[in-house]
């Protein structure tokens, strides 16, 4: 096997101390002198998603040694977006880059030669990913799997269901009783939610990209398949390493544009459009929103996912897996990216089979002759705002309504349970983006009131801040520029006129360029929310969403103080 970098450390008279300190520990002088394998995990007692990702760390760790390395176990965080809800919820997007770097910290301070990375959950791989491009050790990633969907009444359901039946209750469509048997077993076990969220869609997107063993993103968490795979991903990353294959052989803008058609396909959340250009920057690939529009509009939307359709993500399972629906795209792929298999694309779905054609369709039966994600611009969102297109009715699909404006998703949410949310209105929620969150929630909260309200299919809402993937419904978001930037977002006033339209991917404020002007020279940017901490320094650093809202922003574009208008920086 090559030199290792661990040995440079081990290997000579002044490592004596470094040595010492891992004997203490009860490592021997053979694992010394194997290669060090990280084993990130980011099991915690907080998360459905991951409280399951000791016994397959245990499975890993087994599979390195099989290989004939030496495995350490640490750990990075982990948040459940589930769990953080209102001000909890400021905090998610931002530990997305706590994990990248944290783990950044421990493999270059520890100077390990490889990584394992175990998450399930939304911010979490997405982070994972950002550090093994940034790193470029030879690294594989293990997603923790789907957990089993929820019956009620009949039907497999999914979590975003039992946000919504909070409405329903008050409004007499859902009684107490039947609440309490969704809310008891709509999550059944262990493992990322049921549904096409971004959890699942992140899952997924590694699959794609290729950072993972074939079949690993709908695999699920309580199958046993789960364990036989992630000792296979840890017998597999010794490979790699004699073969030193690195993320940068892997993350080319083939891979990222095989990753987001993936996206398109089966209806993944808007998150993406955060997540691939954070890793791709951090791969040094050029990756923008109009690479998703372009690919949008000639890849087909195949299988009707939770929150998009009505199967929930076993469906796909049961079909065959990420890699039959990859089977399925192959026309349309880069099927010769390399991946984590040492094989390319092509030849890791080769024997792939779609085992249920009526749910999973082909490209020449789409369900829908375009992709899920559209990319809008206009004069509500000059940089561009995003909207998961194949969870909106048709009805919807182009709207003009009056603007209701609140400063906040709390004040959304009480008008709207409050019942003074009329039909048509197009709901406005601002200085929720990156910067003027801080920390851009997700505004499911808002939206499944709306939903339990019965307000889904006759009301719209517009935001800086961004979406869940349980999120369906006529809901933009991630409007560039945020409202906190100075953006037209900040300006619009109760009963102005919105236009969307999505079929001509247009988002429209019907607000003359003089009065916008007056209203531009009256505008102060707010008092901050969050006036110290880690999100006061993400508030100042944060990048636009357009450019993933990673960190590192201190200093705006040209091309985003253009978009803000007269602006004093």
């Amino acid at each position: 096997m090559r030199r290792l970098r661990s040995q440079d450390a081990i290997e000579v008279a002044e490592g004596a101390g470094l040595r010492a300190c891992y004997k203490s520990m009860g490592v021997t002088d053979q694992e010394l002198h194997r290669p060090l394998v990280g084993v990130v995990n980011s099991w915690s007692e907080l998360v459905p998603g991951h409280i399951h990702l000791r016994t397959l760390s245990a499975a890993v760790k087994a599979g390195i040694r099989m290989g004939g390395g030496t495995p350490f176990e640490f750990n990075t965080i982990a948040i459940c977006d589930g769990i953080a809800q209102g001000k909890g919820m400021y905090y998610v997007l931002p530990s997305r880059d706590v994990i990248a770097d944290s783990i950044e910290l421990v493999v270059q301070a520890h100077q390990l030669d490889a990584m394992v990375l175990l998450a399930s959950c939304d911010k979490i791989e997405p982070g994972m990913m950002m550090a093994m491009a940034r790193l470029d050790l030879p690294a594989i990633m293990l997603t923790g799997g789907p957990m089993l969907p929820g019956r009620f009444q009949g039907r497999d359901v999914a979590f975003p269901f039992v946000r919504e039946a909070v409405s329903m209750v008050r409004r007499g469509v859902l009684s107490e009783d039947e609440y309490q048997e969704l809310e008891d077993g709509i999550n059944p076990t262990c493992g990322s939610c049921a549904m096409m969220g971004t959890a699942n869609t992140m899952a997924a997107v590694a699959e794609a990209l290729g950072l993972t063993l074939p079949g690993s993103a709908t695999t699920h968490a309580v199958d046993a398949a789960k364990i036989r795979m992630a000792k296979r991903t840890g017998m597999r990353v010794m490979e790699m390493i004699e073969e030193d294959l690195r993320p940068s052989n892997i993350l080319t803008k083939d891979s990222f544009e095989n990753a987001i058609r993936v996206c398109e396909a089966f209806g993944g959340s808007t998150n993406a459009l955060l997540h691939l250009p954070a890793i791709a920057d951090e791969a040094g690939v050029e990756l923008a929103p109009d690479d998703f529009e372009r690919l949008s509009l000639t890849t087909p939307y195949l299988i009707g996912l939770t929150t998009s359709g009505p199967h929930p993500v076993k469906a796909l399972q049961d079909a065959g897996g990420l890699p039959a629906l990859l089977k399925e795209l192959s026309p349309l792929l880069h099927l010769d990216a390399l991946t984590v298999t040492g094989k390319t694309l092509g030849e890791n779905v080769a024997r792939a089979r779609n085992l249920s054609p009526e749910v999973l369709h082909s490209i020449d039966n789409p369900i829908r002759p375009t992709g899920s994600l559209a990319i809008l611009k206009g004069s509500l969102a000059p940089g561009g705002a995003a909207v998961k297109w194949s969870g909106v009715a048709p009805e919807m699909q182009v709207h003009t309504g009056p603007a209701r404006v609140f400063e906040s998703q709390e004040a959304a949410v009480e008008a709207i349970n409050g019942r003074s949310i009329n039909p048509g209105d197009v709901l406005v929620l601002r200085y929720e983006g990156p910067r003027g969150g801080p920390g851009m929630r997700e505004m499911h909260l808002a939206t499944s009131a709306l939903m339990g309200m019965g307000l889904g299919n006759s009301t719209a809402l517009v935001t800086d801040g961004r979406f869940s993937g349980s999120t369906h419904g006529p809901c933009i978001g991630h409007i560039v520029p945020e409202a906190a930037e100075g953006g037209p977002i900040a300006l619009v006033q109760d009963g102005d006129t919105i236009t969307i339209d999505i079929p001509a991917r247009r988002l429209d404020l019907h607000v003359s360029e003089a009065e916008m002007d007056r209203r531009r020279a009256r505008w102060q940017p707010p008092e901050p929310r969050i006036k110290k901490g880690y999100l006061r320094r993400y508030s100042q650093w944060a990048r636009p969403v357009s450019e993933g809202a990673g960190l590192d922003g201190l200093e705006r574009s040209e091309s985003t103080r253009a978009l803000s208008g007269k602006i004093n920086w």
